[in-house]
């Protein structure tokens, strides 16, 4: 097997399965595009391989800079070959979009078309603790802290622990919910012993209740995050506390919601008014 190296390194570094997944791909695909072994592998056909993606795959920017660093992984970490211009290639800029933000009423909206009391547990602690799809899944009965209303984030992103905050309305239902379990077990189990409920689930729970709700913004279950933030920052929250609660290394990170909040904007005039 050619990338079992690559599969160990990237395990012992604790990148995520999904990312192994991509960068095993990303490497066998360009091997099938060259029709060529590891060793025979050239500057120009990364080159031709990533103008391959781009051009005919039609793939998005995101995508080719990911296929791009899983080749540079591989040949520059793991194989230890020396490329003279492999960091020069240059692929188009990353577009600077704005997160998706919901209201507060959106926020609402969509919860209340949400039947499924666990679903709708799920969706109310993403927005209220500002929690990934990935983290609210993986969580057990020990990391929540219903005295102090703390929820524990174990080895989110960037393999950190963090905490977060617990709504005072979730203290009910979340307390409910632990009574029966033990340390160990997952809030959110999955279908399959001692496995929670996947990322994909849980997409899927989001978005039929945005279409429920009738919600037309391109939101996605990382819109909660980012309103968690938003709706903080509009309150007066110190962005510097936001900055904890999510878990952002940087304060520039943070900042993108000082863009995206309309507090001020809703105190100027228009001036056809």
């Amino acid at each position: 097997m050619f990338f079992d190296l690559l599969k160990n390194e990237l395990k012992i570094r604790s990148f995520s399965p999904r990312t192994v997944e991509a960068y095993l791909y990303y490497n066998q695909d360009l091997l099938n595009f060259c029709q060529k072994g590891p060793t025979e592998i050239r500057e120009s056909d990364i080159k031709r391989y990533i103008q391959y993606l781009l051009g005919e795959r039609k793939v998005a920017n995101a995508t080719a800079r990911l296929a791009l660093n899983a080749i540079k992984f591989y040949y520059l970490k793991v194989k230890k070959r020396r490329f003279n211009y492999l960091f020069a290639i240059n692929l188009p800029k990353r577009p600077r979009r704005l997160p998706v933000v919901l209201s507060k009423l959106e926020v609402r909206q969509l919860l209340s078309v949400v039947k499924n009391a666990k679903h709708k547990l799920i969706l109310a602690l993403m927005y209220s603790a500002g929690l990934r799809v990935s983290e609210v899944v993986k969580l057990k009965a020990e990391d929540i802290d219903l005295e102090n209303k703390i929820v524990w984030v174990r080895q989110g992103k960037g393999r950190k622990d963090r905490q977060s905050i617990i709504s005072e309305k979730l203290v009910c239902v979340l307390g409910k919910l632990i009574k029966n379990k033990t340390v160990g077990q997952y809030l959110f189990p999955g279908q399959k012993l001692n496995t929670h409920l996947s990322s994909r689930s849980v997409e899927k729970i989001f978005s039929r209740a945005l279409n429920s709700a009738d919600i037309k913004k391109r939101a996605t279950c990382h819109s909660l995050r980012h309103s968690f933030a938003t709706h903080l920052l509009e309150d007066g929250t110190d962005i510097r506390y936001i900055q904890q609660l999510l878990g952002h290394k940087h304060l520039e990170t943070t900042q993108i919601y000082t863009r995206v909040s309309n507090q001020r904007l809703k105190e100027i005039k228009s001036p056809l008014d």
